[in-house]
């Protein structure tokens, strides 16, 4: 597998740039703190000529053109309001924006919302029993998901050919997801990949991930894309862009390397027993057990194998809210780590895809 050297930033864009001449789809893994982020500005630079643009992008940055008006006088009328300076909001209200926007945010969410063009103001409402409830303020995960399916609906009027965004020849999405259990990951990552593939235009697309599972996905949707693992030697300031080949993470690879990292840093949600059940169930039908409950480590007398396996029924069968994820109680944490760590000590896996690992090994 071929590795690629950049000194900077700008260096890969232009590289990345170059790629795209011959690729509809690029699609980049890096850890957190890599520079993605700041990666896909330097290739939105790159196309700036004057004051024209070719990239479309979805990033921190674009986050950050909604901000709520929490009404802190009246405490009653809160809105999100959006920056209708920027180009990302070029025509909206001719293009019926709400009607775009409802079929995506309908596949995740319950709530309803109306668009102000006038004001430049978005408002929320739910139903709770029958009842409507107005100008409510959803919760941080509900408006990320509102603004990644804002961002969908521009890119499906890029594909239809609206003249509002007829300068959008590239495409830069950079970690559209946080806090998404593993089955929204998979859906958030199915769902785009369906509508990329679905168009015919020239459109070029880049996606880049720090989520292990959105990335194994969308490796599996979009087969024909180029992958890349991306890097940076904190010595040197290098960065480097390995080939993976056709062969993304196997997705319980992916679920193993998403929790030791939920683990290490200590950000254990209760949806991580679901998706370490899961972890578990693979890994026993892979080795030929009727129960997950095997792939625990048994120690003398069983008393903590059958501890963690009822633990794990009893913990992995809750309705955990995706939008409001409840941290785990300290003792479950415990219990999470031992499992989790007698699970890596029983079935080793390449130490590669777990470097903080590896280190915290080597210093203890």
């Amino acid at each position: 597998m071929s590795t690629a050297n950049f000194a900077n930033l700008d260096e890969l864009a232009t590289h990345l740039r170059q790629e795209l001449e011959n690729k509809k789809f690029l699609l980049l893994y890096a850890y957190n703190g890599t520079g993605k982020t700041r990666l896909s500005m330097a290739f939105k630079e790159a196309g700036k000529q004057s004051d024209q643009r070719d990239t479309l992008y979805f990033n921190a940055f674009t986050e950050d053109l909604f901000t709520w008006d929490n009404d802190l006088d009246g405490d009653s009328d809160r809105v999100l309001k959006i920056n209708a300076s920027s180009r990302f909001f070029s025509g909206i209200e001719e293009l019926e924006m709400e009607n775009r926007i409802r079929p995506f945010l309908h596949r995740y969410a319950d709530f309803y919302f109306s668009i102000d063009y006038g004001q430049g103001t978005i408002s929320f409402s739910r139903e709770v029993q029958g009842k409507t409830i107005d100008n409510i303020k959803v919760s941080r995960g509900e408006e990320n998901l509102f603004i990644w399916c804002f961002f969908l609906a521009i890119v499906q009027l890029v594909m239809d050919g609206a003249e509002a965004y007829s300068w959008v020849k590239y495409i830069y999405i950079d970690d559209p997801i946080s806090s998404l259990d593993e089955n929204n990951a998979i859906a958030v990552a199915s769902n785009l990949a369906q509508l990329l593939k679905n168009q015919n235009s020239q459109l070029k697309t880049i996606i880049s991930s720090h989520h292990t599972l959105f990335f194994n996905v969308l490796c599996n949707e979009l087969s024909n894309a180029k992958k890349y693992f991306l890097s940076k030697d904190k010595t040197t300031d290098i960065y480097s862009l390995r080939d993976t080949g056709d062969t993304p993470f196997f997705q319980h690879v992916a679920m193993l390397t998403e929790l030791c990292q939920a683990q290490q840093s200590g950000k254990l949600y209760t949806y991580h027993f679901n998706m370490l059940r899961s972890l578990l169930e693979k890994s026993a039908s892979f080795h030929g057990f009727k129960n997950f409950s095997a792939c625990i480590k048994q120690d003398n007398n069983d008393p903590d194998g059958v501890l963690h396996a009822r633990l794990i029924n009893i913990l992995s069968h809750g309705n955990y809210s995706l939008y409001e994820p409840r941290e785990m109680l300290e003792e479950n944490k415990a219990y999470f780590k031992k499992i989790l760590d007698d699970f890596m000590s029983r079935y080793p896996f390449n130490p590669e895809l777990f470097p903080n690992l590896s280190e915290e090994a080597e210093q203890s």
